[in-house]
């Protein structure tokens, strides 16, 4: 649990440090060959740990720590998904490794969304840019009066 969750909090770190840098570089300045290395190298490695490292310790603490297995069947609290083939009611068997790699394409799900959120995000900069700039200008004259009406 330790490694998953630490696994998860770096994820976070590192995925985190990419808004400051974002806010901090002005939109539509070229990259040195130095930074677009620099730039894909920090982009791998994050890929590398969401897609690669999280689900994997996810699977381990799983299997091990919490022993789900093919053969420890779901019943569910108060036996409400107990199968047919056991007396139960509910048509099919679940068993604690379907729900194991279910979380674990959860996990790849919500980091893929992510992702694309995060892209998305940084191509806008330039918009918000525009934006905020096009707000400020049309409050003021062209020689930074407010051009406000009083009364």
């Amino acid at each position: 649990m330790v490694a998953f969750v630490g696994s998860l909090l770096v994820l976070i770190l590192l995925a985190s440090l990419i808004v400051p840098m974002a806010k901090r570089r002005p939109v539509g300045t070229p990259l040195t060959w130095g930074e677009a290395m620099v730039a894909s190298v920090y982009a791998y490695f994050l890929m590398f740990w969401a897609y690669g490292v999280v689900p994997h310790l996810w699977l381990t603490w799983a299997d091990n720590e919490l022993g789900w297995r093919p053969d420890r069947i779901l019943y569910g609290p108060g036996d409400i998904v107990k199968p047919q083939s056991m007396e139960g009611w509910f048509p099919f068997t679940i068993t604690y490794q379907s729900i194991r790699d279910l979380i674990a394409v959860t996990i790849y799900v919500i980091f893929l969304v992510a992702q694309v959120w995060m892209w998305i995000w940084w191509q806008n900069r330039a918009k918000r840019a525009d934006a905020a700039a096009t707000a400020k200008a049309s409050v003021t004259s062209g020689y930074g009066r407010p051009l406000v009406r009083r009364g």
